[in-house]
């Protein structure tokens, strides 16, 4: 199935809520009302009631529970909280994609986001901006199960989601990636360009005269994530290493390549999938 022919399964590209909508617009804005941000996500109470589940869950850690969408605001940071409704909201489009094993896919999701943030602080680049593209960055994944997926299993049976030669696999097999897809979604709910720029290029994130630092970020959070999941050796993962985008963007090596990294846990069963 060609990527046009996928676009116009209504099952892979499900509309963006009100809410998603208006928080899209918070990111062109230099100084956020928190207050106006809370009440927004209170006009949905699923998406609230999501977002609280995935505050309180383990991955976050927090000293107290949080009850209310003001209070999570307050505790966790409108970064993580705007981030988190809107995965939450593409959680609940995709909340059924036949064998996808849906806690790993948002607990790598997860761990992408944090890395992304925390590789993109001491760089200077908006760490706004690569949580939340670091959090939807393999959507494109779900939108793909959505529409074929018995092509996608037969893919997984060879190459699993989240190896780390996924995406030359899917162009090799339909001539796309999820990045592709992605992409398109993000620009169908109205995301930043900058956002919809990273997803689109983040596996060849400084190829073809394309130079989005936030990709690069996603790049390489990502390759860290999944070598979690895949359990890399020290070894392999200084084999691994994606070295070029790691020297344009100037992140120091060892700082991703630890086998402790405190933004990585498994303990995130359940917090965006159920």
């Amino acid at each position: 199935m060609n990527l046009d022919k996928l676009l116009k399964q209504s099952n892979a590209l499900p509309s963006a809520p009100k809410v998603v909508r208006k928080l899209m617009d918070t990111f062109d804005q230099e100084d956020v009302d928190t207050l106006y941000v809370a009440s927004l996500i209170e006009e949905d109470p699923m998406l609230t009631a999501k977002l609280l589940k995935m505050a309180n869950s383990a991955f976050f850690g927090l000293h107290r529970s949080v009850t209310n969408a003001r209070d999570a605001v307050h505790v966790m940071g409108l970064i993580k909280v705007r981030a988190l409704v809107i995965g939450a909201s593409l959680g609940e489009g995709f909340h059924s994609v036949g064998e996808v094993n849906l806690n790993q896919f948002w607990r790598y999701s997860l761990n992408s986001a944090n890395l992304s943030r925390y590789i993109a602080l001491p760089i200077k680049i908006n760490e706004s901006t690569a949580f939340t593209s670091g959090l939807v960055h393999a959507i494109g994944e779900l939108m793909m199960f959505a529409a074929m997926p018995e092509a996608m299993q037969d893919l997984d049976s060879r190459v699993p989601m989240l190896d780390l030669k996924r995406a030359r696999a899917e162009q090799g097999m339909f001539g796309y990636c999820y990045a592709d897809a992605g992409a398109v979604l993000a620009d169908e709910w109205r995301f930043p360009k900058k956002m919809i720029d990273a997803i689109h290029h983040q596996t060849a994130p400084f190829e073809n005269d394309v130079y989005e630092p936030i990709a690069g970020v996603i790049h390489v959070a990502s390759w860290r994530a999944r070598a979690q999941e895949l359990s890399l050796s020290s070894a392999s993962l200084i084999d691994t290493y994606p070295d070029p985008v790691g020297l344009v963007l100037g992140i120091d090596p060892d700082s991703v390549m630890g086998e402790e990294i405190p933004s990585l846990t498994r303990e995130t069963e359940g917090a965006v999938s159920e």
